[in-house]
């Protein structure tokens, strides 16, 4: 769904505002189309399109624990660093991170962190709401700048259609050749994340045991040398 928002954008965003944001509710769709939609529109197809994904991971996260982060560290081998620096911040502030940016990766962090099912579902609607809140703001301030650009994008659809549909032809096959399109991953997922669960288990394997309290092993081994 995102793939056909993104290449279709050009031709939906001031015919079928509302389709587009159901296909892909990127931030940029819901602040041209805002002006163009009723309240009831904007916020349902809006809440409904940015919520939709968050279980998932979360109950991913939940049922697998570690081995699902490490699943989305290797699928995401560009990102693995921040996955690892985002998951030390969720540690800190799960709550801030889930009601400013739901994202999958952090959906996946709450559930592997046991984080209560209702708190997490509170926290995450009251954040994409807000969201929507702020986007629509923004759209009703800069109600003229955004309809010239709606419009330009209308007298200029062709073109912009096709250099879209290539962009997005064009990352798809990035992906693919790297392996990480999102289809060949839920087709996999199952093997995928019994490979993560066995590299968690070698990588705990060779992690140094807990060094020991001294005056234990340590005295003994000083008085035979």
């Amino acid at each position: 769904m995102n793939y056909v928002g993104d290449a279709l954008a050009p031709t939906l965003v001031d015919t079928h505002p509302a389709w587009l944001i159901a296909l892909n509710a990127r931030n940029r769709n819901l602040a041209l189309v805002t002006n163009s939609l009723d309240p009831w529109t904007y916020y349902g197809i809006g809440t409904a399109r940015l919520l939709v994904s968050d279980p998932l991971f979360f109950l991913l996260g939940y049922w697998y624990g570690d081995a699902a982060v490490t699943w989305m560290e290797r699928r995401t081998k560009t990102w693995g660093q921040l996955l690892r620096q985002i998951e030390q911040w969720f540690g800190k502030a799960a709550y801030p991170l889930i009601f400013v940016a739901p994202n999958n990766y952090i959906c996946l962090f709450a559930g592997a962190a046991g984080m209560p099912l209702r708190a997490f579902f509170a926290v995450n609607v009251a954040g994409t709401i807000t969201r929507l809140w702020l986007i629509r703001l923004v759209g009703a301030t800069f109600e003229s700048p955004i309809d010239d650009l709606v419009g330009w994008i209308g007298d200029h659809r062709i073109p912009l259609l096709i250099a879209s549909v290539a962009l997005v032809v064009a990352s798809i096959a990035l992906e693919a050749r790297r392996g990480e399109t999102e289809v060949g991953s839920l087709a996999r997922l199952d093997d995928e994340l019994e490979e993560a669960a066995d590299e968690l288990d070698r990588r705990r394997a060779r992690e140094p045991s807990d060094p020991t309290p001294d005056g234990e092993d340590g005295g003994r081994d000083g008085g035979a040398g």
